[in-house]
């Protein structure tokens, strides 16, 4: 009777060992607490960071740092999104951290992006520590560039704490980025899916553009380039308002191309950039023919819903379910081309790609859709440079 009664525990208990394990992924920032601060002892500190800046304890960089006496936290800088990482808000005010008393400086206002030489005047050293989401279009790795130009004109120290890259580092998708669509929400020339760890883009933005600044990188311990997230052992945490699962981050380089005013991409649901639509969407028709297309990886359902947010705020929508089936069989990026075309295919003088042009930032890819091409063909057109970016890619990738 004992034995039957340990057989039946021990998946429970197997499963409680699962959840307790230490996570198998050390990021930067615990790996310079082990360190005991080394790299940046003595120094005043400035910090880049929000919500996602955790150890895999559930501490925050900001309450490290400032309770160390091994360093001075002199300023806070913040993203999209503030601090909290719940400001749905084109303009995010600076402040102080209540805490601390530390100046937090807003990186995220229409106009001022970038931390100038006066929030930059104490600081020895900047600190970058935010989970990406590993796409080009997602702000945080503007930022990241933006600090690192103005860490360099400053002769500041630029110091990365490294997190992973939670869609793998594989993964190379999307055509390039042509320099007239250079913005906030595209750094440089670089595919939609560049498969890069933060301090792996530092590193490039660091050499590709020259900027010649004083840049280390703390490298994790434990990670490797085919992990996704929930490999790492690592908590999840929703990096901004909209990206509230994997599933969603998987999906977000490619449905996020449709982001405009003209198409609802789920903000204001509970799935955002799990669905897509508009009043005028012809959801059935285009979900029996994408799944047609039988692309691998993802699955469609013709969908009603209603967002309480954004675009088509309290309108009634049809659109798509996107269901992701198997995440290691889909190019998302294939993905967001072939919605673009059904859209466009299937809704003549509804959607235009001016629109989206700053996301997709390819005229060339452009112009193929306009011109009937499927996305499957676009993938096809931009191959050459893709091999190109992975070429350059690999000077600068830090984990194999």
């Amino acid at each position: 009777m004992k034995c039957s009664r340990l057989l039946l525990l021990l998946p429970a208990l197997a499963a409680a060992s699962i959840l307790w394990a230490e996570p198998r992924v050390k990021t930067g920032l615990d790996v310079l607490i082990d360190r005991d601060f080394a790299p940046i002892a003595g120094k005043r500190v400035g910090v880049i960071t929000n919500h996602t800046g955790l150890t895999s304890d559930g501490r925050h960089i900001v309450d490290v740092l400032s309770r160390s006496s091994k360093v001075k936290l002199v300023a806070i800088f913040t993203p999209e999104h503030g601090l909290a990482g719940t400001q749905d808000d084109p303009n995010v005010a600076s402040g102080t951290h209540e805490a601390t008393g530390t100046p937090i400086y807003s990186l995220y206002n229409r106009g001022s992006y970038r931390p100038t030489p006066q929030m930059l005047q104490k600081v020895d050293v900047l600190i970058y520590d935010i989970q990406d989401i590993g796409a080009r279009f997602y702000t945080y790795i503007t930022t990241l560039g933006y600090a690192l130009e103005e860490a360099a004109r400053a002769g500041k120290s630029f110091l990365v704490l490294d997190r992973p890259n939670p869609i793998n580092g594989i993964a190379v998708e999307g055509p390039l980025l042509d320099p007239r669509y250079v913005s906030f929400v595209g750094y440089m020339r670089m595919p939609i899916r560049h498969g890069m760890t933060v301090g792996e883009l530092a590193r490039m933005y660091n050499g590709e553009k020259a900027l010649h600044a004083d840049l280390q990188v703390i490298e994790m311990q434990g990670w490797s380039r085919n992990m996704w997230l929930d490999a790492t052992g690592l908590e999840w945490v929703n990096p901004s308002p909209n990206i509230r699962n994997l599933t969603q981050a998987i999906l977000y380089p490619g449905s996020c191309l449709l982001e405009s005013d003209q198409v609802s991409v789920g903000r204001g649901t509970d799935t955002p950039f799990q669905i897509i639509g508009a009043p005028w969407f012809k959801g059935r028709e285009v979900a029996e023919y994408l799944n047609g297309l039988a692309i691998p990886g993802v699955r469609f359902l013709a969908r009603r819903f209603r967002p309480t947010a954004s675009v088509f705020k309290d309108e009634d929508c049809e659109g798509l379910d996107i269901q992701l089936i198997d995440r290691d069989a889909l190019d998302s990026v294939r993905l967001g081309l072939e919605l673009l075309y059904a859209t466009m295919k299937f809704h003549p003088g509804k959607f235009n790609l001016e629109g989206v042009m700053r996301l997709l930032g390819n005229e060339d890819a452009a112009g193929r859709l306009k011109r009937g091409e499927t996305g499957s063909a676009v993938v096809k057109s931009y191959a050459p440079d893709l091999d190109q970016f992975r070429k350059t890619r690999e000077k600068y990738l830090i984990y194999r």
